[in-house]
């Protein structure tokens, strides 16, 4: 007890110091697009289901926990930021005592690679639903393993209640005690999160009249997810981000070397924790038309964990070069950006995009205090309530859809005085949507097309730049007549 609060201690150290600078950064995408607005409906009107953004099938529990910090310490984005990084300590800590369990050889070792991993680093600030699933997930494998199946059925209520794809864990740990006839008392505590879960869309299909919430959710997340293509790619790029991106493959190479000439992974535990990885990893590939990296939370720190157990088996000098070798790729991905586009919330690149919106909104609110901005998601959210941190008055936006010329070209000219532009997609010249085949292979199935530039703009609306800034090879410009 005594060490694992040391360790905790230890572990929010680490943590608040490495985001101390990042405390008041305002909100990002999702955040304000999401889940800060559906806390501020818990918060404010104790609405559930939320109103002043589009309801879905995420269920309300981090934004619940939001809105109760709120409520204690009143609503800031210090505030925010401060209660996600509280769960983030959480997570390492049991990402710790898993790694006791699991891997007993080298028990810190998955802990400090988890807190150089760049996704880690910066979901571990963000208000958003895939950080607090990975808590919630590694308490109950912990308490699993433990024996201790009412505190971990329990667990996997919170987990569902943080996010809906979290039920594939209480379904396999069910049905791992299930196949144990001596056990089928002790499965059936595996059962509670369902119907919790059936009274949050219940609740959600008498508000909206739908289940999931949304139509448009609905479709983006199952029948765009699930076309053939895009499936498949998804399945790939989970493979990619969990086995080989940042250096991890280093450690998948060790890993293929244990399951191949030790036992290290033959035990009950490791076989319930594989299967769970590869259930998870398919199931957050097969739903959700983003594909965002960030699904894959719940299992990163696991495949930390077998890496070090893999490397257990290797002498003192490999496994040494192997784990100095990961932690330098993960260092190394949490400044550099990849060749090929990516979401920018998976390292420091949010910060430059953040940063930069909030550049441009600022001039905006000195410039163009009384004219409508022209312009795409989610910079207009950004300047429609000072709440998400961007402008300290409400300016008036009109949105575009997206910065695709095709889009753009269909706006009447006449009613557009200011028009922002800004990098949403990442394209630097060295990467490879320059290639005609990727381009082309993203226009068909991703609905890729290529932002309006200066000299398009001139020409269609009659704007000429007035200001821009870059930062990290990322930029936003602004028009006016």
């Amino acid at each position: 007890m005594i060490r694992g609060a040391a360790v905790f201690v230890f572990v929010a150290l680490v943590l608040y110091a490495g985001h101390a600078s990042y405390l008041s950064l305002p909100y990002f995408w999702d955040e304000m697009g999401q889940f800060v607005p559906a806390a501020l409906d818990i918060f404010r009107d104790a609405a559930w289901v939320p109103h002043s953004t589009v309801p879905n099938a995420h269920p309300p529990g981090v934004m619940a926990y939001l809105a109760l910090v709120w409520k204690i310490f009143g609503y800031s984005i210090p505030a925010t930021r401060a209660a996600m990084l509280l769960l983030a300590c959480l997570a390492v800590v049991a990402t710790w005592r898993l790694s006791v369990r699991l891997s007993p050889a080298w028990t810190f070792a998955p802990v400090i690679l988890l807190l150089l991993d760049p996704l880690f680093y910066t979901q571990s600030m963000m208000a958003q639903l895939d950080m607090p699933a990975m808590v919630f997930t590694l308490l109950a494998l912990l308490y699993f393993f433990e024996d201790r199946h009412l505190l971990a059925s329990v667990v996997c209520v919170a987990l569902v209640l943080a996010k809906e794809t979290g039920a594939i864990l209480p379904l396999i740990l069910g049905g791992a005690l299930w196949l144990d006839r001596s056990r089928r008392k002790e499965a059936l505590c595996y059962a509670l999160p369902f119907p919790i879960l059936a009274v949050w869309f219940f609740v959600l299909w008498r508000t909206t009249g739908q289940l999931f919430g949304d139509a448009g959710f609905t479709h983006y997340n199952l029948g765009y997810a699930l076309n053939p293509a895009r499936a498949s790619l998804s399945l790939l790029r989970r493979f990619y981000y969990l086995f080989l991106a940042d250096f991890r493959w280093i450690g998948s190479l060790a890993i293929l070397l244990a399951l191949r000439r030790t036992k290290i992974f033959s035990t009950r535990e490791w076989r319930i924790t594989w299967l769970f990885i590869g259930a998870h990893a398919i199931l957050v590939s097969l739903l959700g038309g983003a594909e965002l990296e960030r699904y894959l939370m719940p299992v990163i720190p696991l495949i930390y964990i077998a890496m070090v157990a893999a490397w257990s088996a290797v002498p003192t000098f490999a496994r040494v070069l192997a784990f100095v070798s990961v932690s330098a790729g993960l260092l190394f991905a949490l400044f550099t950006n990849p060749p090929f586009p990516f979401p920018y919330e998976n390292n420091l690149a949010v910060v430059d995009f953040v940063e930069l919106q909030r550049d441009g909104a600022q001039f905006l609110e000195r410039a163009y205090p009384n004219e409508t901005v022209y312009s795409a998601w989610p910079f207009t959210q950004a300047l429609r309530d000072p709440v998400f941190g961007y402008v300290d008055k409400k300016l008036a936006v009109a949105e575009t859809g997206d910065l695709r010329r095709s889009t753009l070209e269909g706006v009447q000219p006449q009613a557009v005085k200011v028009l922002v532009l800004y990098s949403r997609t990442w394209e630097p010249d060295w990467g490879i949507l320059h290639w005609t085949v990727v381009e082309q292979f993203l226009a068909r199935y991703y609905e890729y097309g290529r932002q309006m530039n200066a000299d398009e703009v001139r020409q269609h609306f009659g704007l000429a730049p007035v200001r821009r800034w870059e930062r990290g090879g990322q930029w936003i410009e602004i028009y006016s007549r």
